[in-house]
């Protein structure tokens, strides 16, 4: 099997929408990180103080056959059309361990798509 990771940054209160939408692409788990981060404006300032918003980097493992509708999923679900709704990006995996309470349900889903 081929994996790649999913990659979505997006303001925190999104994280929920975003695990929601990737699982109900076929997602089996994901891993979320609280951060901040500055994108092409400059940060707010309140008394001097930067002000940043926080987000959250949601990290998912998936099969190569269902990236692009992972990916598309929390796209659309975000509306990551829409300035500082966020970012969603894969790439490939060389290699993967200790996915075996996951395996079977990840093969049977490629064994669908596959066969």
């Amino acid at each position: 099997m081929k994996f790649e990771i999913v990659i979505a940054i997006m303001p925190y209160e999104k994280e929920c929408k975003a695990i929601a939408s990737a699982k109900k692409a076929g997602a089996t788990g994901a891993t979320v990180i609280s951060s901040h981060g500055t994108g092409i404006k400059e940060a707010k300032t309140f008394f001097g103080l930067t002000v940043e918003m926080k987000q959250s980097i949601l990290l998912t493992l998936v099969e190569r056959h269902i990236v692009h509708k992972v990916v598309k999923a929390i796209y659309d679900e975000l509306d990551m059309k829409s300035p500082g709704s966020g970012i969603v990006f894969s790439f490939p995996i060389e290699s993967v361990m200790g996915l075996e309470s996951q395996l079977s349900i990840i093969r049977k889903e490629a064994e669908k798509e596959y066969f």
